[in-house]
């Protein structure tokens, strides 16, 4: 999956940007155990068809000598599939028990490409550091992409913002309301504009559908604007993603709720 699979909200309750500024957050939306299961379909022109299967999990583990989460996303296409776009997806990110980001990776195989993104991260006396490496296994005359960013906001990830959203206040979203974050890409740290969508009744794959707010990611590349992601997100304490729409390399895709186990809460369809 290209760039970004979910980015995150804003803490409803305080000013947009006050929130930017506070790392650190209590984890109630989920616990370690939790494993989640989605179907992934791919846009073949006039039609979706269902192309292979997601997987979104937590675990705990020691980092650094500190507790933390690992976190893994997973996309992998069928061998049908594979005849016309391999697609083999790996993101993981260690995050400490107060969900502050301490080590990302993303490896991504989508057709003939695949490369490596890594970052590692620190914040002293207010300001978020990340260091960054991307590489190409298998390029022989690759030079890997190094670099080293400060930001006084928080910076996040394409899988840390994951667990900062579920863990936010969406009750005062309202249609429309936008707002930006910084993400570290391996190769840069980006600001993107996340907006709204509003409320929506989305249909599973496991039979159910649930209330959900929308949201939608938006980047500026070369002076045009250009739709990212949208994805789905419960309105229970879970805030399970339900649905995620993804640009591709080629085409796009979209990923939706099979099932889930380990959660922290029940999940709440609506039927």
């Amino acid at each position: 999956m290209k760039k970004y699979i979910i980015i995150g909200l804003l803490m409803a309750l305080l000013p947009l940007n006050l929130q930017a500024q506070l790392c650190e957050v209590e984890n109630t939306a989920f616990k370690a155990g939790e494993y989640v299961d989605y179907d992934l379909y791919f846009d073949w022109g006039i039609i979706w068809k269902k192309v292979g299967s997601a997987s979104l999990s937590t675990e705990k583990t020691i980092y650094n000598g500190q507790p933390a989460y690992d976190i893994r996303l997973m996309a992998l296409g069928s061998k049908e599939a594979d005849m016309l776009m391999k697609l083999r997806d790996t993101l993981q990110v260690y995050m400490n028990e107060r969900l502050e980001p301490l080590y990302y990776k993303k490896a991504a195989e989508e057709g003939s490409y695949y490369s490596v993104d890594e970052a590692w991260y620190s914040r002293e006396n207010g300001v978020s550091k990340v260091h960054q490496r991307r590489t190409r296994p298998g390029v022989a005359d690759y030079t890997p992409l190094i670099n080293d960013i400060e930001d006084s906001r928080c910076i996040y990830d394409m899988l840390s913002i994951i667990a900062r959203a579920r863990n936010f206040s969406v009750e005062h979203f309202y249609e429309g309301h936008k707002t930006t974050l910084p993400l570290a890409t391996g190769r840069a740290v980006d600001d993107e504009t996340l907006t709204c969508l509003g409320d929506a009744i989305i249909k599973a794959k496991d039979g159910h559908k649930y209330a959900c707010k929308g949201f939608s990611l938006y980047a500026i590349t070369k002076g045009e604007k250009r739709e990212i992601l949208r994805f789905y997100i419960t309105d229970d304490a879970n805030r399970l993603p339900v649905r995620i729409d993804i640009d591709l390399k080629v085409g796009s895709a979209k990923a939706y709720l099979k099932g889930v186990k380990g959660n922290a809460h029940p999940l709440t369809p609506v039927k």
